[in-house]
Parts: structure tokens; C-alpha cells; sequence
């Protein structure tokens, strides 16, 4: 099997979906942050090991935790999967923190922080 096949990418599609579920609803842990999202899984082609990369809305302690306790919760966590994914082999699961989204907060924010002088100058240009 390919690593960007159509069953790969399906299969990809359908744990991340199962995981958020998981991660979600069926976890009690109270270090997971509430804001805890599965941004993207990335399964093996063996079927073997697993990538989940994790965004968590939060300050740096509440990421620790939320990973902390994905990795306490890892075995609970890979037997839900089983139960709900119907692979060949339940994949073994890394957790990941991704700061992507947090990246793209800040950039957004320095980029309007830029611009608004421009927008002064332009709308008191208008005005005159």
C-alpha cells in the first residue's frame, strides 16, 4: 500500500474522526483540556504505529497536562479504536502537540497589528 493512497487516506480520515470522538466524549481525565482538537493522524501503511497530532487552546501547562494525560489514557484510548475502527492490526499511538494553529493566531494578529496604521492613514485620507 502507498503511503498517500486512497485506502491510506481514508483510513487516516476515519481514526482521526474516531479519536476526536474518543478524546472528546469518552476520556474522563480531567487534565485534558476541553479545547483539545485532533488537527490531523497519520497512519502507517503496516497499519502499525500512529501520529496524532494535537492542538490544545491553552497556555503551555494546560498542553503538558492534555498530553500527559493522552499518553496515561493511550491504552484505553487504542481499545476504543478497536472496538469502533474495524482495521487489521490497531495502530500503536503517538501524540503529538501541533502549534500550528496557535502559529497562525499570533501571525494573524502581528499582520493586523501592521496593517491597522495603513487603514488610518487611508480612511483619513477619505475623510479629506
Amino acid at each position: 500500500m502507498r503511503k498517500n493512497s486512497v485506502k491510506n487516506t481514508r483510513i487516516n480520515s476515519e481514526v482521526q474522526k474516531e479519536l476526536s470522538r474518543i478524546i472528546a466524549r469518552e476520556i474522563k481525565d480531567p487534565r485534558i483540556s476541553p479545547m483539545t482538537s485532533v488537527v490531523s493522524v497519520t497512519v502507517a501503511p503496516d497499519l502499525k504505529t500512529c501520529k496524532a497530532y494535537i492542538s490544545v487552546l491553552g497556555d503551555e501547562q494546560a498542553q503538558k497536562d492534555t498530553i500527559e494525560g493522552l499518553k496515561s489514557a493511550q491504552g484505553f484510548i487504542r481499545r476504543e479504536l478497536a472496538h469502533s475502527v474495524n482495521l487489521r492490526n490497531t495502530p500503536d499511538i503517538r501524540f503529538i502537540l501541533d502549534q500550528s494553529i496557535e502559529y497562525g493566531v499570533n501571525m494573524s494578529k502581528k499582520i493586523d497589528e501592521i496593517n491597522a496604521p495603513i487603514h488610518e492613514r487611508e480612511r483619513m485620507q477619505t475623510e479629506e
